[in-house]
């Protein structure tokens, strides 16, 4: 099928998208196969990294396919943001990726903007997984120390970085030697942070795996929340624990008991969603019920796993509960010393396989942000304007329309073991043919 020469006129006339049955077929005829069998996202860092002047969609096609894969933010494209040149060269000395985007919303007349500059990073580790664990813990810190700098030279004011960011996600291995990682919410980690967020006077999510010393020194996959005055202002433990493929988490520790808390902060009501628990509507649905206007979703997952809902789930949570989700994933792949079996029947092997990064931020509107590369170390900022939560709300009503008293109903009869599920059968669904 030939390229239209007008794409908006062919639009309006047939109905296609640019002269295509589909924004997937156009894709299909006009990238490369490598590049169109990438996931979403691949293809969209792809489209917009293409210098139109050398690529022969006409323009209008540009911005449909990226109106379409990021959606509109308060009806334009989402734009993106200069960074002052210490973070820049930061990136560039030490070769991580580094990206910036603004959400606006619309202006009030009776409230003021409150824009918001959140920072996500993500990152591979440092040393072979043989090496000695206080190397290891030193090496990613190390690592983590020009990226810091350059989100608080940037004027972020909420950080997160990514699950269990202070040593390799052994939790496939089921060997008891990596709780040796473990620490207590006070422990190394949140002091090398603390630091941070005073100089920089940074809200900073840490995820990290939690040794409760007060209950039996048990370990918990938990995110602490340093205050913008490098204290601690609270803890949330991972609500949903996988069993699935090679994620055998269950061995290390359990499903948390913090619930689903969110934190008012210097900027904004915050909340995060670990991992596996961006699976489940009702775990997004919890914290928004509390208020969250940011949610983060501080991941490791891999490519074979994952990656097709990786664009899906966080955009379709901020859409639903309307708040901004922040999702970030680690980078790389991490060999251990021993093999081990996974649930899916897989021969021994040693490794997960590849973490994905492509994290990225979604808005209450359907729009997001490009995610960060798939395969380097990377920060994302991105401002947002909390108002566009409560300006969302009052546009589609989804709080208002929604049934939670029928919810609450079919939830409380479903956990008893007497439930019976609502269905009615056809009376002649088991009739036989005449």
């Amino acid at each position: 099928m030939e390229k239209p020469q007008n794409g908006e006129e062919k639009e309006e006339t047939t109905a296609s998208f640019c002269g295509y049955d589909s924004l997937h077929r156009l894709l299909k005829d006009n990238l490369n196969p490598h590049h169109f069998q990438g996931s979403g996202f691949r293809t969209l860092t792809f489209l917009i990294s293409l210098d139109s002047s050398n690529f022969p969609w006409p323009l209008a096609v540009l911005q449909e396919v990226s109106r379409l894969l990021t959606g509109l933010n308060c009806g334009k494209a989402l734009e993106a943001v200069s960074l002052p040149e210490s973070a820049t060269s930061l990136s560039a000395e030490h070769g991580f990726d580094i990206q910036a985007f603004s959400f606006c919303a619309d202006k009030e007349l009776l409230r003021e903007p409150r824009i918001v500059r959140v920072g996500l990073i993500q990152n591979s580790i440092v040393l072979p997984t043989t090496a000695h664990f206080a190397d290891q813990k030193k090496a990613i810190f190390e690592k983590l120390k020009p990226i810091i700098e350059a989100a608080g030279s940037s004027g972020v004011n909420v950080l997160c970085l990514q699950e269990a960011w202070m040593m390799p996600f052994a939790f496939c291995t089921r060997e008891k030697r990596w709780c040796e990682f473990a620490e207590p919410v006070d422990g190394e980690s949140t002091k090398f942070l603390q630091s941070f967020a005073l100089k920089y006077n940074m809200v900073i999510v840490s995820p990290i795996l939690e040794r409760d010393i007060n209950h039996g020194e048990v370990i918990w996959n938990t995110a602490v929340v340093i205050g913008n005055h490098g204290n601690i202002i609270g803890k949330h433990r991972k609500n949903h624990i996988p069993r699935v493929g090679d994620f055998n988490e269950s061995t290390y520790y359990m499903e948390g008991n913090t619930g689903h808390p969110v934190f008012e902060t210097a900027f904004g009501k915050i909340a995060i969603n670990i991992c596996y628990g961006r699976h489940h509507p009702l775990n997004w649905l919890a914290f928004g019920l509390n208020g969250a206007e940011i949610v983060f979703n501080p991941s490791a997952t891999v490519g074979e796993l994952s990656e097709p809902m990786w664009p899906i789930e966080a955009r379709n949570a901020a859409i639903a509960n309307s708040y901004f989700v922040a999702s970030i994933n680690r980078v790389g792949t991490e060999t251990f010393p021993n093999q081990f079996t996974s649930g899916d029947g897989k021969p021994a092997h040693a490794d997960f396989g590849h973490f994905y990064g492509s994290s990225y931020v979604s808005a209450p509107d359907a729009s997001c942000t490009p995610s960060l590369s798939r395969n380097r170390d990377g920060l994302l900022v991105t401002d947002m304007d909390l108002n566009l939560c409560r300006q969302v709300k009052d546009k589609w009503g989804f709080r208002m329309t929604s049934r939670y008293e029928l919810y609450a109903d079919t939830l409380a009869r479903y956990v008893k073991p007497d439930f019976e599920p609502q269905v009615t059968s056809d009376p002649l669904l088991h009739r036989k043919s005449l």
